[in-house]
């Protein structure tokens, strides 16, 4: 994962606020620690902390195009699994390109499509593109909501990123907690309300939600809706079509220029994953996929079986693993190591937890 952050404001030059920014984006390192970049024009400045997956030259973020004499500028996180089907339709309609990154196919779709490109992106994402000519900065999340997206429009400026702590590095915001942010707290955690960012004046852009911004302010709208369909395949269709879309959605996931590892619990979710990984690995002539698991010292112990988990989880990650082939690692975590990390936790996810 990737870490975004900007600010637009008619009333500086932002040129002169890089430090301020860089500052931002310093908060999220933990999202991307492979890069940290800063780009500034007049009266936007945009963050950007790498973690590189894919294209580690060409991917370089914030990253900037021109088309036609027309100047746009990306900051995204997340992963498109389109993006060849996406870079041959923008390859046809003339666009060229200088890597194999999602990135800049993500720039070039919304250089061609504007925010219509969402309704062709296939993936995880939270992105912003600046659009020198218009003055105007899209915000978009997925439809999901995977990847985290907070803003905040105050005195004729919007300040956004990826995580809370972000914002809260701004000199103009102040961390004042809001009346529904202390009920989600208190009552909802480690769930949200969506739409809340717990802070005063701060919010969350929604699932499937774009913003535009520009000097008449914030404008929101909904791009995509789920769909109810009647359904008339019988039970066999529906298992083999389940199974093509896991079989397609694992092997998109799997596209990266470093390596790719399973989280193994010894379920059944993560073991069919894992299977369907480790075959098209296969396939592909890529050799044994790794497998990570992770488990507490002296569980086998102190385990004690009841209905949510009828049995330890170690016994099941060996027995997969074997079968399978993977390349395996288990790592066993003390109670004391555990215990000093729920601080570093809160700090991650910005709130408390079920376990704080």
């Amino acid at each position: 994962m990737c870490g975004i952050t900007g600010w637009v404001d008619w009333r500086y030059d932002l040129r002169k606020e890089r430090n301020e920014v860089t500052k931002m984006a310093r908060t999220l390192e933990h999202r991307g620690p492979d890069d940290l970049n800063v780009w500034a024009s007049e009266h936007v400045a945009l963050g950007h902390a790498r973690l590189i997956v894919v294209d580690p030259e060409n991917g370089i973020q914030p990253m900037t195009k021109t088309y036609k004499g027309k100047t746009y500028t990306l900051v995204y996180n997340g992963e498109l699994y389109n993006t060849e089907e996406l870079r041959k339709e923008l390859l046809a309609l003339g666009h060229s390109f200088t890597g194999h990154s999602d990135t800049e196919v993500l720039l070039k779709s919304y250089i061609e499509w504007g925010y219509q490109c969402l309704e062709k992106l296939n993936g995880i994402f939270a992105f912003a593109v600046w659009n020198e000519q218009d003055q105007s900065l899209l915000l978009a999340r997925d439809r999901l909501g995977v990847k985290p997206l907070f803003y905040t429009v105050r005195h004729g400026c919007i300040l956004f990123g990826s995580e809370l702590k972000a914002l809260l590095a701004h000199r103009d915001v102040e961390p004042v907690i809001k009346a529904n942010g202390l009920a989600d707290i208190v009552g909802l955690a480690p769930s949200r309300t969506p739409g809340h960012g717990i802070y005063d004046e701060i919010e969350e852009l929604r699932p499937a939600h774009l913003l535009i911004y520009d000097r008449n302010g914030a404008k929101i709208s909904r791009y995509w809706s789920l769909k109810s369909k009647q359904h008339h395949d019988s039970v066999d269709e529906t298992a083999d079509y389940i199974r093509y879309l896991l079989e397609d959605i694992v092997e998109r996931q799997l596209v990266a220029d470093v390596p790719v590892g399973m989280f193994l619990s010894g379920g059944v979710d993560s073991s069919a994953l894992t299977a369907l990984a480790a075959r098209i690995y296969e396939k592909q002539g890529k050799g044994p996929i790794r497998s990570y698991s992770i488990d507490y010292d002296e569980n086998d112990k102190y385990f004690r079986a009841n209905d949510f988990q009828p049995n330890e989880d170690a016994p099941w990650v060996q027995k997969v693993s074997k079968a399978l082939g993977t390349n395996h690692q288990n790592k066993i975590i003390s109670i004391d190591e555990l215990t000093a990390r729920l601080k570093e936790a809160v700090h991650v996810r910005d709130l408390p937890g079920m376990l704080m």
